[in-house]
Formats: structure tokens, C-alpha cells, sequence
């Protein structure tokens, strides 16, 4: 793993009256090169188009795919990312939304926070999120 973190766990153990299976921890002490993501919606990169979908769990994969990418045209991968935080329309969209970003965070462990906005920056949005990462000196990519 690239970086330390400190006290891991599973939203199974810690929120289980929801169906969740991410893993996160309290903290990641990390040393490298930092990339700062903004805020990633449910759009196309290369031409700022919304998907065509209400959907949270299509919206969230879509999102966690700029995200990859994104991470990917930085030279690192999603293991380098140490930070997410994630902007929900509706606080029950959160099980759909957080299940769906465990998918592209599993063995990764990042610290998240998760806030409930009253909206995003375009009203078909439903969830928005952030990335930080450190892209250790000596990693390679694949």
C-alpha cells in the first residue's frame, strides 16, 4: 500500500443497518507528490455533458470513473487516494451512493466525509465528489 493508515475499517462494522462494504480509516499519513480533485459530477470530462440518468448509482459510477481517470492522467492510480469527500441532494440516496463508490475504493481506505447539501451546481445532479491524493515519488505506473 502507498501510504499509512491508521486505524482501517469497514462500513459493514460501523453502519450496519446499512447495506455498505467500503473501506475506509481515521487518518493517512502520506508523502509524495499531492493532486487536489475537484468536485467530480455525474459528466462527461471531455465535453462537460450531464449522463443521461436520475439514477445515484449510475450517477456515482460515473463519477468514480472521472475520478480513476482523472487520478490515472495525474500518473497515479485510486490506491494513492487519501481523501474523499462526498456532497449528497438527498440523504437517501446514501446507502445507493456510498455502496456504488465502495466498488472503486476497495483496499484503498481513504478518509471520507459526507455531507447533505441542499443542492449541487445543476438541479439533475445528485451526487458530487471530491478526491485528494499523493502520489508517492517512486511509483511507476502499470
Amino acid at each position: 500500500m502507498a501510504h499509512t493508515r491508521i486505524r482501517k475499517f469497514n462500513t459493514r462494522e460501523t453502519y450496519p443497518e446499512q447495506n455498505l462494504d467500503n473501506d475506509l480509516c481515521q487518518a493517512v499519513v502520506a508523502e509524495g507528490k499531492m493532486v487536489f480533485l475537484r468536485g467530480q459530477c455525474p459528466q462527461n470530462l471531455d465535453d462537460a455533458k450531464n449522463i443521461d440518468s436520475h439514477d445515484p448509482v449510475e450517477q456515482t459510477h460515473k463519477v468514480m470513473q472521472n475520478i480513476r481517470q482523472l487520478m490515472e492522467e495525474c500518473g497515479g492510480a485510486m490506491e494513492h487516494v487519501c481523501r474523499v469527500q462526498v456532497f449528497l441532494t438527498d440523504v437517501r440516496n446514501r446507502e445507493a451512493v456510498y455502496r456504488t463508490m465502495g466498488e472503486y475504493i476497495k483496499g484503498v481506505h481513504p478518509v471520507s466525509t459526507g455531507l447533505v447539501v441542499t443542492a449541487l451546481a445543476r438541479p439533475d445532479w445528485l451526487v458530487e465528489i471530491e478526491a485528494t491524493a499523493v502520489i508517492p515519488a517512486d511509483y511507476t505506473p502499470a
